[in-house]
């Protein structure tokens, strides 16, 4: 039998960091700057994807090119940024992340000069081998060739990973590297969508971690 994997990569939004209704109202704040329609957050849950341009262009009902994207998604950040400071971390984050037994890290698609000092003001500041975020001005791409720069970083091989995140594209990029994942049901993505994907999926963190830690 293949031994139990020994590191675990968090993601942050919508995983330990319980944001979601922000996401949605700053969604919003992008849409309507082109007169776009307002989304739910149960439309948002089910139509989120990445590339979030493609989503976006699902919503707008019309192509979203590269430079029109990187107007929304300046909105999107500053209207984010704005709302962060009211936001808090999810119920039991610092309950799940201690109770995993081996090494962890965490890598985010929210950019990296405003994560570490976030991770800090979390309380979370030394419970990671290495924090990552995005590292470039516009964010929503896929998160496959991020997770794999951040293994590389570490040293450490898919075969030995767990990814606990809120998205298909989570367990995507995990796939992508050997690793596993669990899909924590509490982020963007709704919850029957995640199960239908036929991923692992838990509706707590806690949870996940113990998923995680019975995976080979």
């Amino acid at each position: 039998m293949a031994p139990a994997r020994t590191h675990l990569v968090w993601d942050w939004n919508g995983t330990l960091l319980n944001d979601f209704h922000l996401v949605v109202e700053s969604t919003n704040s992008a849409f309507a700057s082109v007169g776009g329609r307002a989304v739910s957050a149960d439309q948002h849950r089910r139509l989120f994807r990445r590339p979030v341009a493609d989503y976006y262009a699902e919503v707008l009902g019309r192509a979203v090119d590269a430079e029109e994207f990187g107007r929304l998604d300046k909105l999107f950040h500053d209207a984010y940024r704005a709302g962060l400071t009211n936001c808090e971390l999810a119920a039991d984050a610092t309950t799940a992340i201690r109770s995993w037994p081996g090494s962890q890290s965490l890598l985010s698609m929210w950019f990296h000069d405003e994560l570490l000092p976030a991770v800090r003001t979390y309380g979370l500041h030394g419970m990671f081998r290495r924090v990552d975020g995005l590292r470039s001005a516009v964010g929503g791409d896929r998160k496959a060739a991020h997770l794999a720069r951040h293994l590389a970083e570490l040293g450490v091989g898919g075969d030995a990973v767990v990814l606990i995140g809120d998205s298909i594209d989570d367990a995507d990029a995990a796939e992508s590297v050997g690793a596993r994942c669990v899909l924590y049901t509490g982020g963007f993505t709704d919850a029957e969508r995640l199960r239908y994907d036929g991923r692992p999926v838990a509706d707590s963190l806690t949870e996940a971690v113990e998923m995680a830690r019975t995976m080979r």
